[in-house]
């Protein structure tokens, strides 16, 4: 007998098991998932509180993985925004503690002058690496529920978030290397070509990018040895630096470009292996990779240490209401959420004349 011969109340009996255990079996997984997940910032949380204990901002993960303390409680502290804000920040005003009011209003300034914004936030290392800092650490589901749920708030208020970690997950380990560096707090050159791919993505092929003159200029791999940050900050000289396979990209098209119709905006992960000097390399970051993807330079405004307020303040401080811009990607760690400055509103367009 087929189901097609079965009366309606039949095929409901029939039916009906395979249903409630299929229900039974995505619920058990849930609450799997979701007591892994708080297992994990537990862990974490006690990871940050023995690091201050101690003094020091470095926390010692496996296989030679070093993590930044304050990346870690800005991962632990559960939601950032509203009125958690004040409660979890570290910025010492309470209302610029929430990071809803200053993005938006960024973006209502970038409307009014016809500039698009792609909000980029950069996963915490922990996110794309769970397993080698913690022992709950899994990628079978992902630790960043509060980010997901941030960043949907943002994109119900029109904001375009370019989520990166699936992306990350999915290039976690590969034959180019780790998209993180294991010793210091940037990503790895790895990382930075493929947040070029998908920022570059992102802002397609509109008329005004095709307008825009093209380089065109080749690129180099080579392994160069770094200092990480996080390696000078352990102070443990017995421990062998980190080599990394950087992708160079040549005739200096990664050079900032202040005519360019793309500002790429934030902290420092827009310098690492592009500015030099204590940032590792020239030539082989984001910028760099940016500008190799869409054929000519970008106008670069970032900053080491916060990329929230202090980036938009040196737009505020050019006065030229980015007369020319048609994109700003706003490129920044996710442990600006809770950690840095805090989150001022900047008139960076809209402001009153002296």
């Amino acid at each position: 007998m087929t189901l097609r011969n079965l009366s309606p109340l039949k095929m409901r009996l029939q039916v009906t098991p395979y249903i409630l255990l299929s229900i039974l079996l995505l619920v058990g997984f849930s609450n799997f998932a979701a007591a892994s997940t708080e297992l994990f910032m537990q862990s974490l949380a006690e990871k940050v509180v023995e690091a201050e204990a101690e003094k020091t901002t470095v926390v010692s993960g496996k296989e030679g993985w070093l993590f930044f303390a304050p990346e870690l409680r800005s991962m632990s502290v559960g939601q950032f925004w509203g009125e958690a804000a004040r409660k979890v920040s570290q910025a010492s005003t309470p209302e610029f503690t929430d990071p809803i009011p200053a993005i938006l209003d960024f973006k209502a300034q970038l409307d009014s002058a016809g500039i698009s914004l792609i909000f980029v936030p950069i996963p915490a290392k922990a996110t794309i690496y769970p397993e080698m800092i913690s022992e709950h650490g899994t990628v079978t589901t992902r630790t960043d529920e509060h980010h997901q749920e941030f960043y949907d708030i943002l994109r119900k208020h029109g904001v375009n978030v370019l989520d990166l970690t699936p992306l990350f997950l999915q290039n976690r380990f590969t034959d180019a290397g780790p998209v993180y560096c294991k010793q210091d707090t940037h990503w790895s050159g790895q990382g930075c070509v493929l947040a070029a791919g998908a920022i570059a993505k992102a802002i397609g092929a509109p008329a005004w990018a095709a307008e825009t003159p093209k380089h065109n200029t080749k690129i180099e791999t080579r392994t160069v040895e770094i200092t990480g940050d996080l390696w000078n900050a352990l102070g443990d000289q017995n421990l062998q630096k980190e080599h990394l396979r950087l992708t160079y990209v040549g005739e200096n098209i990664g050079a900032s470009w202040r005519a360019s119709p793309v500002v790429l905006l934030g902290d420092s992960h827009n310098l690492v292996f592009h500015a030099g000097g204590d940032m590792h390399a020239q030539g082989a970051g984001l910028p760099d990779h940016l500008a190799y993807q869409l054929g000519f330079p970008v106008d670069v405004v970032a900053v080491r240490g916060s990329g929230a307020t202090p980036s938009r303040l040196s737009l505020f401080r050019r006065r030229d209401k980015m007369k020319g811009k048609r994109v700003v990607v706003w490129c920044l760690s996710v442990r600006e959420f809770t950690e840095g400055q805090g989150w001022r509103k900047v008139p960076v367009i809209q402001y009153p004349a002296n």
